[in-house]
C-alpha cells in the first residue's frame, strides 16, 4: 500500500473534523517578538493607568464589586 502524502493526510484530518461539525478558523494575533512590542505594551499600560488614576470613583466601584463576590473561593 503506497504511503499517503502529507497533504493527503492533512486533508483526511480536516475532512474528519468537518464531519464532526467543526470548521477551521484563522486568528491573527500580535507578534510578541516584534521590535517595539514591549515598548508599545508599556506605553498603553501607562495610558490606561493614568486614566484609572484620574477617575476618583473607580476604586470605590472596584471595592464594591469585590464585596459583591463575597467568599467565592
Amino acid at each position: 500500500m503506497p504511503s499517503r502524502t502529507v497533504a493527503e493526510r492533512v486533508q483526511k484530518h480536516r475532512t474528519s473534523l468537518r464531519a464532526q461539525g467543526l470548521r477551521p478558523v484563522q486568528i491573527w494575533v500580535p507578534d510578541v517578538r516584534a521590535p517595539g512590542f514591549a515598548d508599545e505594551c508599556a506605553r498603553q499600560a501607562s495610558l490606561a493607568a493614568a486614566v484609572d488614576r484620574a477617575d476618583p470613583d473607580l476604586m470605590s466601584f472596584l471595592d464594591a464589586a469585590l464585596d459583591d463576590l463575597g467568599d467565592w473561593n
